[in-house]
Parts: C-alpha cells; structure tokens; sequence
C-alpha cells in the first residue's frame, strides 16, 4: 500500500525512491561562523599558529633555526614499558637522518592543552616549549635563545 502523503518519485536502486540527506526542505546548512571569525578556527588550527609564530619570532632572533622544522603531533609516541612511571613531553627533537632532510622541533598538543587554561597560558606554555626544544638542538642555554623565558 502506497502512503498518499509521499508524492511519486523515480524508483532508485531495488525499485526504492532514492534517500535525500534534507529530509525537511531547508537546504544544507552552511557554516556556523564566516570564515574569519576566531569561532571558524578549530583548536588545532589556533594552536599550529601558536607554533608558527613562536618559531618565527625565534628565526628572526637565530638564524640558524631557518634550517629548521616546526610541527604539531597530537600526542607523543609512548615507549614501550610499565605506564606507571611515564613522564608525558611536551614536545620533541627529530633530527636529520641525512644531510638533505631537515631538523624537527615537535610540539605535542594534548599535553600542553590538558596543561593550560586559557589561550594566553596556551600560549606561553607553547612558546617556552619551542624555546626549550630550540635550545637542545642548538646546544644552547634556553635563556640565550631567548632572553625572556621563564618570565611570566
């Protein structure tokens, strides 16, 4: 028996009426925000621009980092082991395996998240974790890669 309610269509595959994904005639739905307000941004977008201005801000301090990688994983690689005595990085050193790759600095970004408050600490706590990784490639002090860290 047909429902009267469900006007006629062309049959689909197996003789069905085909499914449409607007059940109600609205339309699709289009974005919650327009692309240039912050709400448009997901949190690991905000946060992979977090890094990048953290290393370009120390580029142009140290040359020497211009040679050099900055990327974002979500979580670190765990060794294998007892889990209870794991300390969590928040970030990391990949170092070239040739003379033509390039150096890593890794900032992981469910621990630092899950470490921060708000933006502004998000921030910070991301900017000294480049820092510090950018000091153990260089072989440096962290305070002489920059004069501010450590200061709140």
């Amino acid at each position: 028996m047909d429902n009267p309610s469900v006007p006629p269509g062309p049959p689909g595959p197996a003789g069905r009426r085909p499914r449409r994904r607007d059940r109600h005639g609205r339309g699709m739905r289009g974005p919650v925000a327009p692309p240039q307000v912050p709400l448009a941004l997901s949190r690991s977008d905000t946060f992979d621009a977090l890094v990048h201005e953290s290393a370009d801000r120390l580029r142009r301090r140290l040359p020497q980092l211009d040679g050099v990688d900055f990327g974002v994983r979500d979580v670190p690689p765990l060794p294998p082991g007892d889990d209870d005595d794991i300390t969590v990085p928040l970030g990391g050193v990949v170092r070239a395996r040739t003379p033509a790759a390039r150096d890593l600095i890794v900032v992981y970004r469910r621990p630092v998240e899950l470490r921060s408050r708000d933006r502004e600490e998000r921030a910070h706590l991301v900017h000294e974790v480049v820092v510090e990784q950018a000091a153990e490639l260089l072989g440096l002090a962290p305070e002489s890669v920059d004069p501010r860290y450590g200061q709140e």
